[in-house]
C-alpha cells in the first residue's frame, strides 16, 4: 500500500530533504505533497486525500501546533496523523504538541531508519484506530438482546 504524504515546512530544501529520506527509508509513496506553512497545508488538505502529515513546528504565518488545532477542529481529516519533524528541543514543546493531537515526532537531524519506524508506527496506530471506530456503531446496534420475545 502506498501512502500520500504532506510536508509541511518552511524551508523548500527541508522539504526536499523529507523527501529523499522517506524515499530511502522504503516506505511506499504514491504521492509527495508540499505546503510552506499550515494555512497552505489547509488549503491543500481541502483539495487532496492525505494519509499523513509531516510538519515542522515553526514556521511563519501559521505553525505547527496551530496547524494541530485546526486539523483537529476538522471533522474531515481530524484523524489524518500528524508527526512532527523539528530541531525543537524543548520537552514541553514537544508535550504541547501531543496535547494538540501530534501522534509523533521525529528530531532534526533523521536518518531513513528513524522516518521508517516512526512512519509506519502511526500509520498502524491510525489504521487500526479507524478499524475500531468504524466497527463501534456495528456492536452497538441499540438493541437490547437479552430481551426474551
Amino acid at each position: 500500500m502506498a501512502f500520500n504524504i504532506l510536508i509541511v515546512d518552511d524551508s523548500e530544501t527541508m522539504r526536499a530533504v523529507v523527501k529523499k529520506v522517506v524515499t530511502m527509508s522504503g516506505v511506499a509513496v504514491g504521492q509527495f505533497l508540499e505546503a510552506a506553512n499550515g494555512r497552505e497545508a489547509l488549503e491543500v488538505l481541502e483539495g487532496a486525500w492525505v494519509d499523513v502529515i509531516l510538519s515542522d513546528i515553526n514556521m511563519p504565518e501559521m505553525n505547527g501546533i496551530e496547524l494541530l488545532q485546526e486539523i483537529k477542529k476538522n471533522v474531515v481529516f481530524k484523524h489524518v496523523p500528524v508527526i512532527m519533524i523539528t530541531t525543537e528541543a524543548s520537552q514541553a514543546r514537544m508535550d504541547e504538541a501531543a496535547r494538540h493531537g501530534a501522534a509523533g515526532y521525529i528530531k532534526k537531524p533523521f536518518v531513513p531508519e528513524t522516518i521508517k519506524a516512526v512512519l509506519l508506527d502511526v500509520l498502524e496506530k491510525a489504521y487500526a484506530q479507524r478499524l475500531q471506530e468504524e466497527k463501534a456503531p456495528e456492536e452497538s446496534s441499540g438493541i437490547d438482546e437479552d430481551l426474551d420475545f
